[in-house]
């Protein structure tokens, strides 16, 4: 996809969103990839009084904008509220592709950088700020390090990043040339993986958690990761683990506690079932050199997912940084 040029406006139709009246959506053509058309999807949702502040959330893996709640708190502050299915997911996920693949990280920058335009040109933002999850997290740490100087993003809060995969580190380093090798050939090949119920049944309302999602866009068990996507993956957090150079104020949150569980208990409800958190934390150093961490004691791995105390420990934390920050 081209660069945005100087002057130019996107424009497509606006609809009303699934969830209803005030959410909005507009599709982003993004052109064909090997699969046929490739789209994303943004959805809005504007305040009563414009202050010229904007959020765009960007979800993780098996994952689609559905927390509304997340919404309500950023409209409370008058903040207007975006959030992009990227291709391949949820809203944007056609009927000939293969879901939430890509080739490379960089895949994802147009849809982006389109969105951000969006934001900025059409409806005439000042002030953007990028709140992500898990994997989309890692997407756009490195996205905001290569936007820098196109003034394009203010600020970024990371809900439990996808700073890297939560498996045993010899495994690791051993099993990466290996699918390196079969992306080259195979890049649709499925990667074994062992599957928990745990997460998935911790959130869903008809299980053991208290919200209502799409399981065809968000399955309990996930997608099958691809070779090539996970190639992308490792590819893009050795990218970070060399150190970025975000030029902004970064707000890292994640659980105190990671555990790795075979199939649903009490526990997934107090600790981070994905990813380790001492990767985060770890890692979190090589964003750039403004980057705030904060631990949520029994976070879940979507922080604003977790039960209601909890949650409400986190926004507070967040609306302590966007007052210094993005005021």
């Amino acid at each position: 996809m081209d660069r945005w040029p100087a002057g130019r406006r996107y424009r497509s139709p606006v609809e009303t969103d699934v969830l209803g009246d005030p959410y909005q959506r507009q599709t982003i053509d993004l052109g064909t990839d090997d699969e046929g058309p490739v789209e994303a999807t943004l959805v809005r949702r504007r305040t009563d009084r414009p202050t010229g502040r904007a959020v765009l959330y960007v979800h993780g893996f098996n994952d689609y904008f559905f927390q509304t709640h997340l919404a309500d708190f950023y409209v409370e502050r008058g903040i207007d509220f975006y959030a992009i299915d990227l291709r391949k997911y949820g809203r944007s996920l056609l009927p000939h592709q293969t879901p939430n693949f890509i080739r490379r990280i960089s895949d994802y920058f147009p849809e982006l950088e389109v969105a951000a335009r969006i934001i900025r040109d059409q409806d005439q933002h000042d002030r953007l700020l990028v709140n992500a999850h898990s994997t989309g997290g890692l997407i756009t740490a490195l996205w905001a390090d290569q936007m820098q100087g196109h003034g394009l993003v203010d600020a970024l809060f990371l809900n439990s990043p996808f700073f890297e995969i939560n498996i045993n580190p010899i495994k690791r380093v051993l099993l990466a040339p290996v699918f390196g090798a079969v992306a080259r050939f195979r890049p649709y090949a499925r990667v074994p993986n062992e599957v928990s119920s745990a997460y998935g049944h911790s959130i869903h309302a008809d299980h053991h958690g208290e919200w209502s999602f799409d399981p065809t866009w968000k399955p309990l068990l996930g997608f099958p990761p691809r070779a090539a996507w996970l190639t992308a993956i490792r590819k893009a957090q050795a990218r970070l683990h060399r150190g970025l150079q975000i030029p902004v104020p970064v707000l890292v949150a994640c659980s105190t506690r990671s555990e790795q569980l075979r199939s649903w208990s009490q526990e997934a409800h107090g600790a981070d079932v994905v990813l380790d958190v001492e990767h985060i934390a770890r890692w979190s150093a090589s964003l750039g050199t403004h980057v705030t961490i904060v631990r949520i004691e029994s976070g879940m791995h979507d922080l604003v997912l977790s039960p209601a105390p909890v949650r409400k420990r986190v926004f507070e934390e967040l609306d302590r940084w966007l007052t210094a920050y993005l005021p």
